[in-house]
C-alpha cells in the first residue's frame, strides 16, 4: 500500500520555524512528483509548494522565500523548512505524491493549484501548524 504521514507540526510564535516532514512507504519520492497543500478554517485548500521528479519548484508566492523543500532518498522523506512564519500559514498542512501528474510543472501553468476536484494519487492525514503572535 501506497502511503504518507505527516509529522512534525505544533504551536510556534510569529517569526518563528518549523519543519514539517511526509514520510513515504510503498513508494520511493524518485519516483513521483509531491507536493504540500494547506487549509486554513474557512478557506479554501491550497497549493503551498511542489516538486517534481526532474527537480523543477514551485512555491506559492506568499512563502517564497521563507519556505523550502527538500527531500532525503536515504529516509524516503521529504521536508517543508518554514521559516518567518506568520499568523496567515496556520492551517492544516497535507502531503500529497502523484506519478503521472508534474505538480509543479503544472502550477506554474496554473493548474492543481487548489484541492477542488485534485485526484493526487496519494494523500496525507496533514498536520496542523498553528502560529500566535
Amino acid at each position: 500500500e501506497e502511503k504518507v504521514v505527516e509529522s512534525g507540526g505544533g504551536s510556534v510564535q510569529v517569526g518563528g520555524s518549523l519543519r514539517l516532514s511526509c514520510t513515504a512507504s510503498g513508494f520511493s519520492f524518485d519516483e513521483k512528483d509531491m507536493a504540500w497543500y494547506r487549509q486554513a478554517p474557512g478557506n479554501e485548500c491550497e497549493l503551498v509548494a511542489a516538486i517534481d521528479t526532474d527537480g523543477l519548484t514551485w512555491y506559492r508566492r506568499s512563502v517564497r522565500g521563507r519556505f523550502n523543500l527538500t527531500h532525503d532518498e536515504v529516509k524516503n522523506r521529504a521536508y517543508l523548512q518554514m521559516n518567518s512564519l506568520e499568523p496567515e500559514d496556520t492551517a492544516a498542512y497535507y502531503c500529497a505524491a502523484d506519478a503521472t501528474r508534474p505538480i509543479a510543472g503544472w502550477a506554474l501553468l496554473g493548474r492543481l493549484r487548489t484541492c477542488a476536484g485534485n485526484d493526487l494519487d496519494t494523500w496525507g492525514q496533514g498536520t496542523l501548524v498553528t502560529v500566535t503572535s
